[in-house]
């Protein structure tokens, strides 16, 4: 069944089981939802003051919050994607419906909590643009693009990943490593202006560092929402959008042609 199909005809299922993983995820939690905003404000304030401590030179703070927002939205949909096959065996080998169903309601679910984050990170942002002078960029308007792509980016890695992990299972602990390894390749706790400063012998670095379409994207947010940050157009941003564009493709049929085997290796 295509895409378009499992949203018009079970919208119903995609939303409930969408509002059944925001509830399991905050059930016994004293804060609750609070949590998707506590995590990445610790790790931003965490990195600052490290780096501070250490004497180095860091980035504005707001940077900093903004890229960790934008990674905790890949992050969570990455693990959540990689076990909603593997974690609802019971429901796919018992009942007949779409599995693609299963990693879109996890993304759509993971969506609605970063969606619900921004409305902390805006005024929190706002704080810190009035004391460092700052101010919001006149771009603002088009951070639901950024958005846009940055979704189907998430549903890519999700798509594939659930597929990959019913068939190889050591998939899920090869994740954590790499997610590790590209977090410190992605502009999460620094921007542009300090890869630029740490490789003037290499002027080709950025390009090839803007090929990572997570650097596009948050740099794409960082841009529409701070004034002064310029948005790098160029031929490796354009690569970078025809990347995710052509691996939502590949994942997309490499999940339809590997879900017809989920129930007999689940």
């Amino acid at each position: 069944m295509s895409m378009a199909a499992v949203f018009t005809r079970h919208r119903e299922l995609l939303l409930n089981l969408a509002v059944r993983e925001l509830k399991l995820r905050y059930r016994g939690s004293a804060l609750g939802f609070l949590w998707s905003v506590l995590i990445p404000l610790f790790m931003a304030l965490i990195y600052v003051v490290f780096l501070r401590l250490l004497g180095g030179r860091g980035v504005p703070l707001a940077d900093v919050i903004i890229g960790v927002f934008a990674w905790q939205f890949t992050v969570q949909c990455v693990n959540a994607g990689l076990t909603s096959i593997t974690g609802s065996a019971n429901l796919v080998k018992k009942v007949a419906f779409p599995r693609l169903i299963l990693p879109l309601s996890t993304t759509l679910a993971n969506t609605v909590t970063y969606a619900m984050s921004l409305l902390v990170q805006f005024p929190l942002v706002a704080v810190l643009f009035h004391y460092s002078g700052q101010s919001f960029s006149p771009w603002i308007a088009l951070l639901p693009l950024v958005l846009a792509a940055h979704l189907v980016f998430n549903l890519a890695l999700a798509l594939l990943l659930a597929g990959l992990n019913v068939v190889v299972r050591d998939a899920q602990h090869l994740v954590g490593v790499l997610l590790s390894a590209w977090f410190f390749v992605s502009p999460v706790m620094y921007n542009l202006d300090f890869v630029a400063r740490h490789a003037e012998q290499y002027p080709w670095a950025p390009h090839v560092f803007l090929l990572n379409p997570l650097a596009v994207i948050i740099t794409g947010y960082r841009a529409c929402i701070t004034d002064g940050v310029v948005f790098p157009w160029g031929s490796s941003v354009a690569v970078s959008l025809l990347g995710i564009a052509l691996l939502f493709a590949f994942a997309y049929r490499t999940f339809q042609r590997l879900q017809k085997d989920f129930a007999d290796l689940l």
